[in-house]
């Protein structure tokens, strides 16, 4: 038991970073998951499609508007979130992660995201009282949900970058797939790899810029002592809006018949507080040196 009890502490990021419904049940499941598969020859990139499989499939039982098809729905993802949370612990263990796969557990992300919030728009908002309404809070709901997800991203890398004392994830492998991105436009086919690339590329500009990323060289200057000291609470705040914890409030509500509860919830408490956590943000990086 404490053998197994270090490989899944060593499958993870630091507990800083990690968001409570991970640490307390999506990562358990996906690490007895990961034990199953350990000996056999099924890849990271294969518990990857198999998530974006159960996610696809919840945001079609979502699409079907009945109160059963919310639970199965809830359900299924339940299932995307182990799955996706087993193919990072997998490629640590193994050590066979690749950034390909990285990319393609983001873009895997993207579509069950998508999925739910599609499902969502056709099978609650559309067949509401009032579906203007909900379909402006389900598109206000996913817009919300992105920029929070792209927020603690953000965050989370920035941490482990200066804690860690790593070189800065997010600008050198913009730089290694734009570099990627130009040699594949001589090479005919691999559309797939080109499309997520491609997708990659958009989702990292963008990011950088909402963040104003591009101060590696300030970064570098912090002490890493005082930085973890001064962002280790703001970090775990940090995680409480993370996709992980959206997913969960969402599955919760789809299993009672709420999704109003959660759009909701999204549009008037989600953003104050992603809007708060930016502001102390700032406040806690101009004290030490990193705005201004």
């Amino acid at each position: 038991m404490k053998k197994w009890y270090k490989e899944y502490i060593s499958a993870l990021k630091m507990l800083e970073v990690e968001e409570i419904f991970d640490l307390i049940f999506y990562r358990p499941l996906a690490f007895l998951l990961v034990k199953l598969v350990y000996p056999t020859n099924i890849t990271p990139n294969q518990l990857t499609i198999i998530a974006v499989i159960f996610g696809l499939a919840g945001g079609i039982a979502f699409g079907m508007g009945t109160s059963e098809l919310f639970i199965i729905g809830g359900i299924l993802y339940i299932l995307y979130d182990v799955f996706d949370c087993s193919d990072g612990q997998l490629a640590r263990l193994k050590r066979n992660g690749t950034k390909m796969g990285r990319i393609l557990d983001g873009v895997a992300d993207y579509i069950a995201t998508t999925a739910a919030y599609l499902g969502i728009g056709f099978g609650f908002a559309g067949q509401s009282e009032d579906p203007g309404l909900y379909w402006a809070l389900t598109v206000g709901a996913g817009i919300v949900s992105a920029v929070q997800s792209i927020m603690l991203d953000y965050y989370r890398n920035r941490f482990l970058d200066i804690v860690l004392q790593r070189e800065s994830v997010l600008e050198s492998e913009l730089k290694e797939f734009q570099e990627e991105n130009e040699r594949l436009k001589s090479v005919e086919g691999k559309k797939f790899e080109k499309m997520i690339i491609g997708v990659y590329l958009r989702y990292s500009e963008f990011q950088m810029k909402m963040t104003k990323t591009g101060e590696s060289n300030k970064q570098s200057k912090v002490d890493k002592d005082v930085f973890y000291k001064k962002n280790k609470k703001i970090m775990h705040l940090w995680t409480y809006i993370g996709p992980t914890s959206q997913l969960t409030f969402m599955i919760v509500c789809a299993l009672i018949n709420r999704f109003d509860i959660y759009l909701i919830g999204q549009v008037t408490v989600g953003l104050p507080y992603a809007l708060l956590m930016f502001l102390i943000q700032n406040k806690i990086d101009k004290e030490i040196g990193l705005k201004g």
